[in-house]
């Protein structure tokens, strides 16, 4: 077990600490994993990079002596604008896994979206946090009985959104977990499917190989309206395009992703596809955006821009790699608080008051 019994000391104040803690104590195998991006990584990197060429115009003499963060996303209040992205293999970052992801989610009021591939199973995160704001992501494998009850166990047990991931017909090529055959350890499943495969050969993940479907379409959203009532949300659009055949084919949602960087290298930073995706929706549907956020000035410019909410994918992972559920807490609490900070000095006093006059995109 690799997790140090004497936690550091070091003072955390922005998540880049976090992340600096995380690749210091992990295991290499397991930092690989969760940094990897696709080929050259570019679209991984592009994902930060892409948010300083944007500017902010801020207004002054406004009253910003009461904030407010809150804000909802189909229908629920969340206490600000950021939620936690789905990602797999909690227990890499943490013995308790997503048990503390859903316990740290629940404490600090937002939205943690459960992946397939999570390390305990949805029985265990339900249990874990009752009552807490969550919604499941899933992936369609050729054995359809296998993702059908799957969106029907989460829908019993209380999740509140379906999310399905678009962008994931075959895994990228993500060079350092080649180059370290990287396995799930022994101890560790993928507790959500145990048993699915029995009797199949297992690649890396514990699962047969090429056990997605690749065959997805458009048309296995009305497959999946049919298997539960939950509001279906779809990850991993990025064009204007796709996000119009979203609206048409009935999601309540979109994520706008690029899986952060770890399938097609070269795709658009995730804030740059934003604008065209928002522009397309014309409010129809919610739009929220994953990828590349590390500071509460990145949630006031996707917000800005148009995301209803953000979500957090790795920022998360180093959470837990420092201290489960408390150093996601502490996170999740960084970023609400230079969130608030930022839309003080921006002039805004609430969410509502965050429009796409705040921001013009620079030259650099």
């Amino acid at each position: 077990m690799w997790f140090p019994e004497h936690l550091c000391a070091m003072a955390m104040v922005c998540l880049l600490d976090f992340e600096a803690y995380a690749e210091k104590y992990l295991p290499k195998i397991a930092w690989d994993f969760f940094a990897a991006g696709a080929d050259e990584c570019s679209t991984r990197d592009e994902n930060i990079l892409a948010y300083k060429r944007i500017r902010f115009r801020p207004r002054m003499l406004r009253d910003v002596s009461m904030l407010d963060t809150r804000t909802k996303i189909l229908g629920t209040e969340i206490s600000f604008p950021v939620g936690i992205a789905p990602t797999g293999f909690h227990q890499l970052a943490w013995p308790d896994g997503e048990k503390s992801t859903a316990r740290a989610a629940k404490a600090m009021g937002t939205c943690y979206i459960a992946s397939t591939y999570s390390t305990c199973s949805l029985e265990e995160i339900a249990a874990a946090a009752p009552g807490g704001f969550r919604w499941f992501q899933l992936y369609i494998h050729r054995n359809r009985a296998v993702s059908r009850q799957l969106v029907q166990q989460a829908e019993a047990l209380g999740f509140q959104g379906l999310v399905l991931t678009a962008d994931l017909p075959y895994t990228g090529k993500r060079r350092n977990d080649v180059r370290n055959g990287f396995r799930l350890p022994p101890h560790m499943k993928l507790k959500n499917l145990e048993g699915a495969f029995e009797g199949d050969d297992r690649s890396e993940y514990g699962l047969p190989p090429n056990s997605l479907d690749p065959s997805v379409t458009w048309d296995d959203i009305y497959w999946l309206r049919s298997l539960t009532h939950l509001p279906i949300v779809i990850k991993g659009i990025l064009t204007k395009e796709d996000a119009e055949l979203a609206v048409r084919h009935g999601v309540q949602g979109i994520i706008v992703s690029n899986h952060g960087g770890r399938q097609l290298d070269g795709a658009p930073a995730t804030i740059d596809a934003l604008v065209e995706v928002v522009e397309a929706v014309r409010d129809r549907v919610e739009v929220y955006l994953d990828g590349g956020i590390r500071k509460g000035s990145d949630v006031l410019k996707a917000l800005a821009l148009g995301a209803k909410c953000v979500f957090i994918g790795r920022p998360a992972l180093w959470g837990l790699a420092y201290k489960g559920e408390e150093g996601l807490q502490d996170v999740l609490r960084i970023l609400r608080d230079e969130f608030r900070l930022s839309m003080a000095l921006a002039g805004c006093a609430s969410i509502s008051e965050i429009g796409q006059d705040l921001v013009q995109f620079s030259k650099l």
